[in-house]
């Protein structure tokens, strides 16, 4: 084959300069869309998380006693926990108290930071006024009986090693101190507690407090009480860290 008067050689500009085409191409694309799906698979993430949040039918609002968050979505530390964040409180098993529906003593502040976390995000004490500062969670049993306590918070360096943790139950109280740099054992969320005896109603609550925490932050975000069989050991904690 010639092209005004030339021969077209294989390897020449002429051939390189020939529409080719390849089977590979569609690969490639999958391979790009790929790569451009996992950059933005977390920002995307958070983003439904929020706009799940400020649906008018989803919406639930911030605790009114505690400070704004100021991180925008998709700002975090740790993006591949973001999978671990829950949503609604109303896809986990027995009951849970959110820090929406607990009471506050004290400076505390929202935050979406460090997932995972329940709902809107999770507090903290913003490292202040520690030993006046408090959150309790107080569930209302159904029926009275044995249940385990869960308790949820996100975790790094920067948590306190020590937060109190006390479990008004009807055998009195139980005071833990909790490490919450070490990651939960329930979905990288939740920690159990322990087992322990409820009354019917109101009178039990767990409450996370700041006394001995300087220097650390102190998180507060659920707690779950999951009916439990009521021939086992109880008031004792699973934890003593």
């Amino acid at each position: 084959m010639e092209i005004r008067g030339h021969k077209l050689v294989p390897g020449s500009i002429h051939h390189r300069l020939q529409p080719r085409t390849t089977k590979s191409l569609p690969r490639m694309l999958q391979i790009t869309n790929r790569r451009l799906a996992t950059a933005s698979a977390i920002m995307m993430a958070t983003s439904l998380i929020h706009a799940w949040s400020d649906s008018p039918k989803n919406q639930r609002r911030p605790h009114p006693d505690a400070l704004p968050n100021q991180h925008k979505a998709g700002d975090v530390d740790n993006p591949d926990l973001v999978p671990f964040v829950v949503q609604r409180t109303s896809s986990l098993s027995g009951i849970v108290i959110d820090e929406m529906d607990a009471e506050l003593v004290g400076s505390w502040k929202y935050s979406t930071h460090t997932p995972p976390y329940v709902g809107l995000g999770y507090l903290h004490d913003q490292k202040q006024a520690k030993g006046t500062s408090s959150v309790t969670f107080r569930p209302v049993i159904p029926e009275t009986g044995v249940y385990e306590v869960r308790l949820s918070h996100c975790y790094n360096i920067r948590r306190a090693t020590n937060t109190p943790v006390t479990i008004h139950h009807a055998d009195g109280d139980t005071t833990l101190r909790i490490n919450q740099q070490k990651t939960p054992e329930h979905r990288r969320l939740f920690r159990t507690l322990g087992r322990y005896r409820f009354l019917k109603g109101k009178g039990g609550w767990v409450r996370i407090s700041t006394g001995g925490t300087d220097g650390k932050y102190v998180i507060a975000d659920a707690v779950q009480f999951l009916p439990a069989a009521s021939d086992g050991p109880t008031a004792t904690s699973k934890t003593g860290d």
